[in-house]
C-alpha cells in the first residue's frame, strides 16, 4: 500500500460498534441507526435472540439473524452497515487489532451489563465490549430497567469503574417533551455527545433554543430539519419529523420487560 492510500485510510471516520440486548428500549437503538446512517458513518452491527424479540413487540420490526435484512431498520442511507451475527467470533469487532471510534450496547440488558462487568465473554456482544474496555476505547451501556436490584447497582459501579461509561434510558423534563420522539432524542442525543458527534437532537440546559417553539412548529417543515453543516464539515444531527421516525406502533405492555439477553 503507497503512503497516499494509507494516509486516506487514516483520515475516513473510525467505525462505530452498536448491539442490541434484550431489555426493552428498541425503538432508541433504531433510532440510533437511522442517526448514524444519516451521517454516513459506517456501523458495525450485532443483535441478540432476545433483542430481535423485542425489536418485534415493541415496534413491529421483524429482524432475522441468519438473514439479515437492513431495510427492516428504516433509511439508513447513505451511511453503511455491516452486520455480524452475535455467535460469529471471527467478526472484526472481537478484535482489538480492529480500530473503532466507540462501542454503544442499546439498549443494555441487565445479563449483558452483569457479564460485561464480569469479563464473560459468551458472544460477540460481550466479546467486542470486552474489547473496548482492555483498548481504553469509549463503550456506552444504555441500560433500561426498573427498579434497580443490588447486584444491577454493583455491576453498573464494576463497568464504570473499568472505563464504561453508563448512559441509563432516563429522558429529562426540562426541554418539554411533547411527543415520543422527543423523549427518544433526548436519549440519541446525549450518545452521540458521548460519540463526540454534533448534534441538536435536544434543547441544551441554560439555552433559550425552541423554548417558545409551538407544537404545529415542531412538526413543521420535515424536510429543512434532517441535516446541517457542522464546524468540520460534517452534518449536525436534527430532529426528524415524527412521521419519519421510529415508532410505528406502541407495544401493548404485555411483555413486560422483555426477555433479557
Amino acid at each position: 500500500m503507497s503512503h497516499d492510500q494509507s494516509l486516506s485510510a487514516a483520515v475516513a471516520p473510525p467505525d462505530l460498534v452498536v448491539a442490541m440486548t434484550g431489555a426493552s428500549g428498541a425503538p432508541y437503538a433504531v433510532a440510533l441507526l437511522q442517526i448514524l446512517g444519516r451521517l454516513g458513518r459506517t456501523v458495525h452491527l450485532t443483535v441478540s435472540p432476545s433483542a430481535a424479540q423485542v425489536l418485534l413487540q415493541e415496534t413491529g420490526m421483524s429482524l432475522s439473524l441468519k438473514r439479515f435484512d437492513p431495510l427492516v431498520l428504516g433509511d439508513l442511507s447513505p451511511g453503511r452497515l455491516i452486520y455480524h451475527h452475535h455467535a460469529d467470533f471471527t467478526a472484526g469487532i472481537a478484535s482489538g487489532s480492529f480500530l473503532t471510534a466507540g462501542m454503544v450496547v442499546i439498549p443494555c440488558s441487565m445479563s449483558t451489563l452483569g457479564s460485561i462487568a464480569h469479563g464473560v465473554t459468551n458472544n460477540l456482544i460481550t466479546r467486542a465490549a470486552d474489547v473496548h474496555l482492555k483498548e481504553r476505547r469509549k463503550l456506552i451501556l444504555v441500560p433500561r430497567e426498573t427498579p434497580l436490584s443490588l447486584i444491577h447497582l454493583e455491576n453498573m459501579v464494576q463497568v464504570s469503574r473499568a472505563g464504561a461509561v453508563v448512559l441509563p434510558a432516563m429522558p429529562g423534563w426540562y426541554h418539554r417533551p411533547r411527543r415520543l420522539d422527543d423523549m427518544i432524542d433526548f436519549i440519541v442525543g446525549r450518545i452521540c455527545d458521548q460519540l463526540g458527534i454534533v448534534n441538536r437532537l435536544i434543547t441544551r440546559w441554560g439555552t433559550d433554543e425552541n423554548r417558545a417553539e409551538t407544537p404545529e412548529a415542531a412538526v413543521s417543515d420535515p424536510a429543512a430539519r434532517q441535516s446541517e453543516a457542522g464546524p468540520s464539515g460534517e452534518g449536525v444531527v436534527v430532529p426528524l419529523a415524527h412521521e419519519n421516525r421510529v415508532i410505528t406502533r406502541i407495544s401493548d405492555g404485555r411483555t413486560g420487560e422483555g426477555p433479557e439477553s
